[in-house]
């Protein structure tokens, strides 16, 4: 078995070479959204933690993924427009163009929202 990557950049380099720019890209905007986050590899995948999860993306062969939770998707769900989403999941297809507004919009409110909590639950 190969070895897992272990960091963001080695994870963006593992990843199908028509997703990088986009994935790439979703990086930039997550931390720029939350520059405190720590930025680790937690199930295989990119996450974002203030010490609770925030959000984060995962590649697949043909889209990528960006999970700011149910409760941070649900309330865009209506501007999502041409993207797939699941209960979970924004998908965008490498070959789509990247909703950097849509993402950044989605990524601030996420923030936002559980910056506010005033439990310590993780998820």
């Amino acid at each position: 078995m190969a070895d897992r990557p272990t960091t963001v950049d080695a994870y963006i380099e593992a990843a199908p070479e028509a997703g990088r720019a986009h994935l790439r890209r979703v990086r930039a905007i997550l931390r720029e959204v939350a520059p405190e986050a720590d930025e680790v590899i937690k199930w295989n995948a990119p996450f974002y933690v203030e010490p609770r999860f925030l959000f984060s993306f995962s590649a697949f062969k043909a889209h990528l993924a960006f999970a700011p939770s149910p409760e941070g998707l649900d309330p865009f769900r209506d501007a999502l427009g041409p993207y797939a989403a699941t209960k979970n999941y924004l998908k965008v297809r490498y070959d789509q163009p990247l909703p950097e507004g849509l993402i950044r919009e989605i990524a601030e409110h996420r923030a936002d929202a559980v910056r506010r909590r005033d439990d310590d639950a993780f998820w």
